[in-house]
């Protein structure tokens, strides 16, 4: 799992950066690839912060960005958008394999009974 942080417009903080690793490395979890991450943390004129997030995993490809004022709020933004889509994805593969859905809804009404 590689992730690399850039700040741009403003000072490199580490708490900033260990927090930005941090969040992006959970997405590893959900992703059967290992994960490649590039996250760009920059500060624009307005005092607004913005994230900028991409994951390569495999053939998969995430990439999301986020405004606001305050960077930790931006970065949970963004890493909520990247694990929307990386669920989206998901269900469509699984929706693709013949006889998918209907075994998931087998074992879901399974877990109950038992």
């Amino acid at each position: 799992m590689n992730i690399a942080v850039t700040f741009r417009h403003m000072e490199a903080t580490e708490a900033v950066k260990a927090y930005g690793i941090e969040k992006v490395a959970r997405m590893q979890r959900f992703l059967r690839s290992p994960m490649k991450g590039q996250v760009t943390l920059s500060c624009q004129q307005d005092r607004l912060h913005s994230v900028e997030v991409d994951i390569h995993a495999g053939h998969a490809h995430f990439h999301a960005h986020e405004t606001s004022e305050d960077m930790y709020a931006s970065i949970d933004k963004v890493i909520d958008k990247i694990e929307r889509q990386i669920h989206s994805a998901k269900g469509f593969v699984t929706a693709k394999k013949k006889g998918g859905e209907r075994a998931s809804v087998r074992l879901v009404a399974g877990v109950g009974k038992g």
